[in-house]
């Protein structure tokens, strides 16, 4: 395995890095409740996921 004879400054090190950034999740509005729910993921409102009731919410008296 190769191994670098001189060590990697800084700046050429960040400048590698610069397009290592987190992006913004998907964002859709449940067709059940109508809250923002991200993609392939349970509402946390009303529990359900591609028509389905996947968790029992209760329901506040």
């Amino acid at each position: 395995m190769a191994h670098p004879k001189r060590k990697h400054s800084q700046q050429r090190r960040d400048k590698r890095r610069t397009h290592y950034k987190a992006s913004v999740p998907t964002l859709a509005t449940c067709p059940n409740c109508g809250a923002t729910v991200q993609y392939h993921r349970v509402c946390p409102e009303c529990g359900y996921y591609r028509g389905r009731q996947i968790i029992e919410k209760k329901v506040a008296e």
